[in-house]
């Protein structure tokens, strides 16, 4: 979860930061791990968390880019949303399906009523769009290259982003991207981040952006864009493979490992380091 103090500002904007579902439309995804009911545990966790602002998912929707796994995400996510009064906003990750998305999640901004609350950077293609929550802009960027497992924010959208961010918002501004612009020296994940950091961190700068929050690594980090602070959120969906329920059993299997909610509190602007997870995903991812 990320914590936003605009400047100047003695208000607070409450982020839950969420990545990686990984939703499909059997419900398992490709590792044959229950997404569905890991997010639906994790979203439980999470009922105590109070005062959200916004929910932001950081990519990877549906593991298989079907819209059986962008309506699942809708349902949840908005269900819980809804409850709260609170907007959720997607953005798009190297699993996913432009079209799919945009046929279930349009913008991927969604408002509390469950209605399409963004303004896209173009209707078709490119899911690039803006939202506001309260005086507090969110963007959500589109670094999806199909069939590539890295990616790449396009220089139609940079320049999109340089225009939307030459005005101030009056609470600041959070980015949403899915591929990290941070990485780990000598690793091998180094190979399937963003490939155009330097782009994303020149359009930033001088600008009233809190933090940039992204996911796709599978695990938990944080550090610095420039003077930004980058939050990447771990994987929603459990590391456990389903498992069926055996014969004669009262009750089906339940994954117990990890019952926490998967998220990272921030009070911006930090200063921090990248730094791994204990469990290091393998890639591709």
């Amino acid at each position: 979860m990320v914590t936003s103090s605009p400047v100047g500002s003695g208000s607070r904007r409450r982020v839950l930061h969420l990545s990686d579902t990984h939703l499909t439309a059997s419900g398992l995804d490709e590792d044959g791990v229950d997404a569905r009911s890991s997010l639906r545990q994790l979203l439980h966790d999470a009922r105590y968390l109070l005062d959200l602002d916004v929910i932001v998912v950081s990519g990877d929707i549906a593991d298989d880019g079907s819209t059986a796994g962008y309506e699942d995400a809708k349902a949840q996510l908005g269900a819980f949303a809804g409850a709260r009064r609170i907007p959720y906003v997607f953005c798009t990750g190297n699993h996913d399906d432009r079209d799919n998305f945009a046929a279930v999640l349009g913008s991927g901004h969604r408002g509390a009523d469950g209605s399409d609350q963004g303004t896209l950077m173009s209707p078709i293609g490119c899911r690039a769009a803006v939202s506001d929550v309260g005086g507090l802009r969110v963007i959500t960027l589109d670094s999806l290259l199909p069939g590539a497992v890295h990616g790449s924010v396009s220089d139609d959208q940079l320049d999109w982003f340089r225009t939307v961010l030459a005005v101030p918002a009056a609470a600041g501004t959070i980015v949403v991207l899915h591929h990290p612009p941070i990485s780990l020296r000598d690793h091998p994940i180094h190979t399937v981040v963003l490939h155009n950091p330097d782009q994303l961190a020149e359009a930033l700068a001088g600008t009233d952006v809190h933090a940039v929050l992204c996911g796709h690594l599978h695990h938990q980090m944080s550090g610095m864009l420039g003077k930004i602070p980058v939050c990447h959120s771990r994987r929603c969906d459990q590391d456990r493979p389903h498992q069926p329920t055996a014969v004669g059993s009262r009750r089906p299997w339940r994954q117990r490992h990890r019952r926490r909610p998967r998220r990272r509190a921030t009070h911006l602007p930090a200063a921090t380091r990248p730094r791994p997870s204990r469990r290091q995903t393998g890639v591709p991812l």
